[in-house]
């Protein structure tokens, strides 16, 4: 059985290395170039495995779990995809299964923080403009701390179709397929996510009355 891994974060992380160099020495075998993997990508997956699961004692198993299974299925590793990406999406899937061995729990409800219609079309309460647009939010380096934690409120089932598409920026279908529902059924849970996220938000981002 594989050691437990040292996923201690470096507050000075390793730059990405050449992706052709680091598989070869990992497939002939060397300790160091296990150890680059690990220092190299651990913070990356460690925060995208915490902010899907909401858990950073699982988030860290999923990291394990993700270099293990990233070693022992190295041979498919064929190089298409950069190997950070590669790594990511072992740990998006890892994430999936522990999300679907939970005991199932009824999940909170999102309809208070979506917005409400008129019976002639109209939003009962207009949304107020913002002084940057929903398009820049998740691009300003200085937010995104508050754009996180405001999705980590999500239920998971709208968090994690937000994070798989606009911040590991996935396909539609690719995430259909991960989670085993329809493109449909994702486009409709992102377009409510989005709606949800953005009235978490609004407090921030709405103008200060003159």
């Amino acid at each position: 059985m594989m050691a437990p891994l040292n996923l201690t974060v470096s507050t000075h992380p390793t730059p990405a290395p050449r992706n052709e160099a680091l598989v070869a020495r990992l497939r002939a075998g060397e300790d160091s170039a296990f150890e680059e993997l690990v220092r190299t990508y651990t913070a990356r997956l460690l925060a995208v495995a915490r902010r899907i699961l909401g858990s950073p004692e699982e988030a860290k198993d999923v990291v394990q779990e993700t270099f293990l299974a990233a070693f022992q299925s190295l041979d498919r590793f064929r190089g298409e995809a950069n190997l950070g990406t590669w790594l990511s999406r072992i740990a998006v899937n890892q994430c999936l299964m522990k999300l679907r061995s939970r005991r199932r729990r009824p999940e909170q409800s999102i309809e208070d923080l979506l917005p409400t219609f008129l019976p002639d079309g109209h939003q009962v309460r207009e949304s107020a403009l913002w002084e940057v647009s929903m398009d820049t939010v998740v691009e300003r380096n200085e937010i995104h701390l508050l754009v996180r934690r405001a999705i980590d409120r999500l239920p998971a089932s709208y968090r994690t179709v937000l994070l798989l598409r606009d911040i590991e920026e996935l396909s539609t279908e690719e995430v259909a397929g991960m989670l085993g529902v329809t493109s449909n059924t994702i486009k409709v849970r992102l377009h409510r996510a989005r709606q949800a996220l953005r009235t978490l938000l609004e407090p921030t981002f709405r103008p200060n009355p003159s």
